[in-house]
């Protein structure tokens, strides 16, 4: 099954996503929601999963009402695959069908090495890699057998292209091994009509990652400029909403030409 040529549509036609529907994982707040946001303004109705349902409920009717879209919240833990499935499964009885999801989900830790347990490796790898896995699978078995073809979009990182911080081993790891997965996955998929993207961000402020880093000690407010990557070409820290405009892109007609890429949103930091 080969992807349509979309060249007669008109730039409205490309980038609205009305009448698809997206799963976005850890889309209660910070950049999953300001993905799953983009996504309602396109036109998307949604499910936004996350561990915290009370979260993913209050996104799912606040992009409702704003939007017009239908758009519902689950609790879902990307490490357990019977949660997954089961969202997909809701994706489609409550919203009809399923042509787009985004895995967003994502945990970064920071431990030195020589300090690190394997619990630790072993989590940030179920929730970064092997939950990226489990969503592709889950929403390409769905999308398979409605024949109608879909997008899978994995949020990577600037460190599935390089090493990224002290402390940050397991995390570098499994972004990489999203990356290499959105490639495989791209290469397995595409018979299917099933194109696979990945967006790999630079670090982005969101209460997540202020959470993380508080936990370990870190208070980002305190860091000079330079580790905000304020340095970059383009001047500035991104914002979610930077990421969120890429991940649009991937998820719609604009980017029906590609599969197996990760994009990289770092301000050329990356560069």
């Amino acid at each position: 099954m080969s992807t349509a040529d979309v060249s007669g549509k008109s730039l409205a036609e490309l980038v609205s996503l009305k009448g698809r529907r997206a799963v976005v994982t850890g889309g209660g707040r910070g950049l999953g929601k300001a993905i799953a946001a983009r996504l309602a303004e396109a036109g998307a109705d949604l499910l936004i999963g996350d561990l915290d349902e009370g979260l993913a409920g209050a996104a799912a009717k606040e992009l409702a009402e704003r939007h017009g879209v239908r758009a519902v919240g689950a609790a879902m833990d990307v490490t357990d695959a019977a949660a997954v499935s089961a969202a997909a499964d809701r994706a489609l009885a409550e919203l009809g069908g399923l042509e787009v999801w985004v895995n967003n989900a994502g945990i970064f830790p920071a431990v030195p090495l020589l300090e690190m347990t394997e619990e630790t490796w072993d989590q940030v790898f179920a929730v970064n890699a092997r939950g990226v896995f489990v969503g592709a699978r889950e929403a390409a078995r769905r999308m398979a057998a409605a024949g109608t073809g879909g997008v899978i979009v994995n949020i990577v990182s600037t460190a599935g292209f390089r090493g990224s911080a002290p402390g940050l081993a397991a995390y570098v790891g499994s972004k990489h091994a999203a990356r290499g997965l959105t490639r495989e996955l791209a290469l397995e998929l595409a018979p299917m009509g099933i194109r696979v993207l990945g967006v790999a961000p630079s670090f982005v402020p969101t209460e997540g990652n202020l959470a993380m880093a508080a936990a370990a000690g870190v208070n980002l407010a305190d860091l000079p400029p330079t580790d905000l990557m304020l340095n970059s070409p383009i001047g500035r820290v991104g914002t979610p909403d930077d990421i969120a405009r890429v991940a649009l892109f991937c998820a719609s007609d604009l980017s029906a030409f590609m599969t197996g890429s990760t994009l990289l949103a770092d301000g050329g930091d990356t560069a």
